[in-house]
């Protein structure tokens, strides 16, 4: 794909590459977008969580993530203190919410809410190449990268710059944008590569290229889209000393013991 530049004491990735190679074509099948406008983008009590939803404002001292229950609170690795909700209106919906959530000792603060889309055909427990579903679950966010520079100066996520990224532009132009700014989501890859590393672990029918990625305004095929704002926040803001995850999936999925 190109040359690789380790930059300074944070050690993240810079690639310059020329767009079109087989590794981004291969990931982009699976998260992208369609000439016809379509995506093709496949990124309290325990008892009172399960029956919470999301809401505006801030939260604080919250003893288990609202709107968890047992079955996926109980796969949130101990050691994270970061924790991306992606909330979907209901298992056939494109529409999500999406708040970021931090640990502080025991408990979890709300730390801000965006609106957002995922699998334009709502959402799936055994995820398949293709059905334009997210998939439900508990997943690791390691790495990081796009089109556009990295708008994080610290201590952020291993990000990669690559023009290779970039929509083919016999997309929607709606779509031209997209992959400006990505979050992979550990869904059937392997860590610590580029987000758009074409290996696929548990095979190429359970697809892959699960991303963070900014919204064009309509459900994806598998990945979950916010506003660029919203992706600068968390790329500034995500670290991986905190260990971050991202919870997803419909309300009623999310909340079952």
């Amino acid at each position: 794909m190109g040359r690789m530049r380790i930059s300074g004491s944070t050690a993240r990735r810079t690639w310059t590459a020329t767009a079109g190679g087989l590794a981004c074509l291969l990931a982009l099948t699976s998260c992208g977008g369609s000439a016809d406008g379509g995506s093709k983008d496949s990124g309290a009590s325990r008892a009172s969580a399960k029956s919470a939803s999301p809401s505006p404002g801030p939260s604080t001292q919250l003893r288990s993530i609202p709107g968890i229950g047992d079955r996926l609170h109980d796969r949130i690795p101990a050691s994270a203190r970061q924790v991306v909700a992606v909330y979907g209106k209901g298992e056939d919906s494109a529409k999500s919410t999406v708040v970021l959530y931090t640990k502080h000792g025991k408990t979890w603060d709300r730390d801000r809410t965006w609106q957002g889309h995922n699998g334009k055909k709502g959402w799936s427990t055994n995820h398949r190449e293709g059905d334009n579903r997210s998939p439900v679950g508990v997943f690791t966010l390691t790495d990081a990268g796009g089109v556009l520079a990295d708008p994080d100066s610290g201590s952020g996520l291993p990000y990669t710059r690559s023009e290779s990224f970039a929509a083919p532009r016999y997309w929607a132009k709606s779509h031209w944008h997209d992959f400006d700014l990505v979050i992979a989501i550990d869904y059937n890859r392997v860590k610590g590569t580029p987000p758009n590393d074409p290996t696929r672990p548990q095979g190429q029918s359970k697809g892959g290229s699960i991303w963070l990625h900014m919204d064009h305004g309509s459900g994806t095929s598998g990945c979950v889209s916010l506003s660029r704002s919203a992706m600068e926040y968390l790329l500034r803001t995500l670290d991986p000393g905190q260990k971050p995850v991202v919870v997803m999936g419909d309300k009623a999925q999310l909340s079952r013991a």
